[in-house]
């Protein structure tokens, strides 16, 4: 087989914490990564994040041609592309070739999944083709569609001793274990930081849990956590994927609890969803990304909780906060190789699947591939 040439990728990620859009520059050929690029973080406005929000909670009920839906992922998109313009002035001589733009998550259920972000109009706007729409080809083809970022996740760990653990931890948690037999398996464990950030802002108005204050001054409610785990998810068979908004019910479960106390209770239901997840083996060591790595509640429950030892994701020397939008720059290169992005051991579905499909608003087919540099054949969407 011929090598593949390196492309530099930019990868793009707005999460379900739905705090701003991440951006990273990564080298890669698709299996190997070859250099860590400059990241950073263009926030939402608080109106942005609130529409956004809104549209969430009202998603199911939306039509794709609703004028506010038209309206946030025309203002979102724009928030990428300003976070493109500043992480390419960050790295000069990181000349990047392609995008990866996942998008923003507004729906995630069973057969359905749903990212709003215009890749047309980013690509115009950056003069950069555009891989997007990671998740769909997996969904019809009967996988979950989530987690997506688990064959990244070996690479980073292929020198690592196994088993071991990826944990990350956004609006929803989700873990990559690379087993002792060298088998990749992945899903969604349960609630990240989403529950967590809702009920902070709900009574402090501030958006998140700062440094873990709230959930760290309070008690656990051992009750109301039993009822909590007692959801129906904690025991299905992975792989299995979740919408932000599954356990949204938990916040009129604790309803009663003082603000302090829910805190508490729901780092502790965090950290239990992630101790519960069967595994065939428990990892020697987890490496924590995401948001959640930031608040010492969480660390601390996840270590009382948890066999192996925990790490953040800078032990190993990585960004914790970039390793979702490298992500996506890995597997753009990746869908354009036409390599899988899932596995059945990642997503369930029943055969590794590749996925994304390219756009390039006012490139003409001929540029990108010149862009490019490969001869791989690509769908111009």
């Amino acid at each position: 087989m011929p090598a593949r040439p390196p492309l530099t990728a930019i990868g793009l990620m707005s999460g379900t914490s739905l705090d701003g859009v991440d951006a990273a520059l990564i080298q890669t050929d698709g299996t190997r990564i070859l250099r860590h690029g400059p990241a950073l973080t263009v926030p939402y406005t608080p109106e942005l994040r609130a529409r956004l929000r809104h549209i969430l909670d009202a998603a199911p009920q939306l039509a794709p041609s609703e004028p506010a839906l038209l309206s946030a992922e025309h203002d979102l998109t724009e928030v990428h592309a300003i976070a493109v313009q500043q992480l390419r002035q960050m790295a000069p001589d990181m000349p990047a070739d392609i995008i990866g733009f996942h998008g923003q998550t507004i729906l995630h259920q069973p057969g359905h999944t749903w990212q709003i972000g215009n890749a047309i109009a980013l690509s115009s706007a950056t003069d950069l083709p555009v891989i997007h729409d990671f998740r769909t080809a997996d969904v019809q083809a009967g996988g979950e569609g989530a987690p997506l970022a688990p064959l990244y996740h070996a690479a980073l760990l292929h020198d690592q001793p196994r088993p071991v653990a990826i944990l990350n931890i956004g609006g929803v948690a989700n873990l990559t274990l690379l087993t002792s037999e060298g088998e990749i398996l992945a899903c969604d464990t349960g609630p990240g930081n989403a529950l967590l950030d809702d009920w902070t802002f709900r009574h402090t108005g501030i958006p998140y849990d700062k440094d873990g204050q709230l959930a760290r001054s309070g008690k656990v409610a051992a009750p109301i956590l039993q009822q909590l785990l007692a959801h129906p998810f904690f025991s299905k068979a992975a792989p299995k994927s979740l919408d932000r908004l599954s356990f949204h019910t938990a916040l009129q479960d604790i309803a009663a609890l003082s603000p302090a106390d829910g805190a508490a209770t729901l780092v502790s239901f965090t950290a239990e969803t992630i101790a519960h997840t069967p595994l065939p083996e428990q990892p020697k060591a987890w490496f924590v990304c995401g948001g959640g790595r930031h608040n010492p509640a969480i660390m601390k429950a996840l270590a009382q909780r948890l066999s192996g030892r925990v790490f953040p994701a800078e032990t190993l020397g990585w960004n914790g906060d970039a390793l979702e939008a490298e992500c996506f720059g890995f597997l753009a290169v990746r869908s354009l190789y036409g390599l899988p992005l899932s596995l059945p051991s990642t997503t369930g579905v029943p055969a590794p699947q590749q996925g994304g499909r390219l756009s390039c608003g006012g490139i003409t087919p001929w540029k990108a591939r010149a862009v490019l540099n490969t001869k791989v054949q690509y769908n111009i969407a």
